[in-house]
């Protein structure tokens, strides 16, 4: 797997011949070349397992599908073939499972954030599982290089009977590099509902003067790896539990809690690795109690 920068990640990289007077001036995200990405897949139930029913994606999104296994869940992956994400870039990702469906989706490695001049990146990621449906969102990290701007939305939409576990996890600089954010912006919302229905909203928000007070124990701590995970199913009563004796085991700090028909897990830990550990041992504990199907470790994330 390799890792590139993005095309315009250094304005002395984008003007070779020297920088434009007005740039000079005003630096801006305005006027550099940016991604204007998009990718959507619709999942169906099929008497051989589940079967891509649509797929549309716009430069520099890619979605892939990897053979793996029998075929009963499907493995999506998402590519950025930008390399990353700067100032002024947006991204639009939809997944559609319909009845019977079960599938994963995930990225093909980590996505990266480069610092913006003025305008923030926009991601909308929006999910919906229909009724029987079993979707699992498992990316894997964004990480927030200093002074990245990005407004994140993740919008689910449920059916009764159908199941779900979506992940979203933050990285505010590499540890083992040495790196640290400090400053910047991070908007990271959540709506979920269910038949229509606003049943849990969320937000993250992190702004310039904040960064400098993130190292106090009511906010991050020690921590630079945030995560969150929903799930959405039968007898949830039951598997709040497990998740709750699957906590204490963890290289990273966990809780889990009901609100409603979900169960919300949240996750910190001081370094990215640690939670990346962290979270492999709960999928993997937590989806054998889900039985075959799609709440598992995807195989991208050993690749």
């Amino acid at each position: 797997m390799f890792e590139a920068t993005p095309q315009h990640d250094d304005l002395h990289d984008a003007f070779p011949a020297g920088l434009p007077e007005s740039i000079r001036k005003n630096p801006s995200d305005v006027g550099l070349q940016r991604a204007q990405g998009a990718g959507r897949v619709v999942l169906s139930g099929s008497m051989n397992g589940t079967r891509v029913s649509d797929v549309h994606q716009r430069f520099p999104i890619r979605i892939m599908f990897p053979q793996i296994g029998d075929g009963v869940v499907r493995e999506a992956v998402i590519v950025n073939a930008s390399g990353g994400i700067a100032g002024g870039d947006r991204l639009e990702l939809e997944v559609i499972a319909l009845n019977k469906a079960s599938v994963v989706v995930t990225s093909q490695a980590a996505e990266k954030v480069y610092r913006a001049l003025d305008r923030p990146a926009r991601i909308a990621t929006r999910l919906k599982a229909h009724e029987a449906a079993r979707l699992a969102w498992l990316p894997q990290e964004t990480i927030l290089f200093d002074r990245a701007r990005i407004y994140r939305r993740t919008e689910v939409d449920l059916c009764s009977g159908a199941e779900l576990m979506a992940l979203e996890w933050l990285v505010l600089g590499r540890a083992a590099r040495g790196e640290e954010m400090v400053s910047g912006h991070i908007a990271d919302t959540w709506r979920v509902r269910r038949d229509g229905r606003l049943i849990w909203a969320d937000g993250f928000h992190v702004a310039d003067e904040v960064f400098a007070q993130l190292h106090r124990k009511a906010l991050l701590a020690n921590c630079r790896a945030v995560g969150t995970l929903i799930y959405f199913g039968p007898a949830h009563e039951a598997r709040l539990q497990v998740l709750r004796e699957i906590a204490p085991s963890l290289e990273c700090q966990c809780a889990a809690t009901a609100v409603g028909a979900l169960i919300i897990v949240r996750f910190a830990a001081g370094a990215g690795s640690d939670l990346r550990r962290g979270l492999g041992i709960l999928l993997e504990q937590f989806g054998r109690e889900l039985g075959r199907g799609p709440f598992r470790v995807p195989k991208m994330w050993s690749c």
